[in-house]
């Protein structure tokens, strides 16, 4: 790579950074005054839907021509973090932020009321995503059609059965179109993960996957996991994304049963000056 092309990538790298940040700074907004919330998982999952939504998908809100990217949102109660990057990325128009977890908004605390855009489907009860992704890149490959379908689920899911049936069927029918990113933060609502899944990759790779771990909190990781996927084309793929709940934000990241954070009135102007004195 000559300097120039470096510098470039330097730059790409640091400008998804200063977006993700971003991206945090509407969740803490959005989650502000309203007591409690998935406001850890909107923080955890920011570098990974600015790189996605940002850099690696091709998408348009209104071309949905066949080589347009499909994005499935598994974790719907990862709302928050989806809402705020779709702002970031000037894609949610006409949706109000501050209406967040309001009586009677669009924008609730888990899943959707209604279509948001670019999404085909936001997931209530988990575990179902991986299933209709598979439906949808066994469709498009009938079809001959080039686009991707991306899959964004939590290491929660990868306890619930219809997850490995889907993993079963992709992995047999070599889904080189299927992208499944897997968020793993290993917090659940009452607090450590209830059920062991480790080691995640290698129960994919058995499954006929190609898969590998990627930081999750940090673009360059996740730029280099999906660079390194697009280069498979035989196989379903897997990015296993290392995160941490509240990242960016001590008061959350170290607070007890963060999965459903409580946050009192005089501690949203601490979220947000920590949240600014992060990296």
């Amino acid at each position: 790579m000559g300097a120039s092309s470096e510098a470039e990538a330097k730059g790409a790298v640091e400008d998804l950074r200063s977006r993700a940040k971003q991206i945090r700074r509407n969740v803490v907004r959005m989650a502000s005054g309203k007591g409690e919330g998935y406001v850890g998982q909107g923080l955890d999952v920011a570098d990974i839907l600015a790189v996605l939504l940002l850099s690696e998908m091709r998408y348009d809100p209104v071309d949905r021509s066949p080589d347009t990217d499909r994005f499935i949102f598994s974790a719907g109660h990862y709302s928050i973090g989806l809402w705020a990057a779709l702002a970031e990325s000037g894609h949610l128009g006409g949706y109000d932020l501050d209406s967040y977890g309001a009586d009677g908004t669009t924008l609730i605390m888990s899943t959707h009321e209604g279509h948001p855009p670019l999404i085909e489907l936001t997931g209530g009860s988990l575990g179902h995503g991986l299933g209709v992704a598979a439906g949808l890149a066994v469709g498009y490959r009938m079809k001959g059609w080039p686009a991707r379908i991306f899959n964004f689920m939590t290491d929660g899911e990868v306890q619930e059965g219809s997850t490995w049936e889907s993993a079963m069927f992709t992995g047999a029918e070599r889904l080189g179109n299927l992208v499944n990113v897997v968020d793993v933060n290993r917090t659940q609502a009452d607090g450590d993960l209830v059920l062991e899944i480790e080691p995640l990759a290698e129960k994919f790779r058995s499954f006929g996957w190609w898969a590998e771990e990627a930081d999750g909190n940090d673009v360059a990781s996740l730029l280099d996991g999906f660079e390194r996927a697009r280069g498979v084309t035989d196989r379903p793929k897997a990015l296993v994304c290392r995160t941490t709940l509240g990242y960016g934000v001590p008061l959350i990241m170290e607070r007890e049963r963060n999965h459903f954070v409580r946050v009192d009135d005089d501690e949203w102007e601490r979220v947000a000056a920590q949240l600014e004195a992060s990296p």
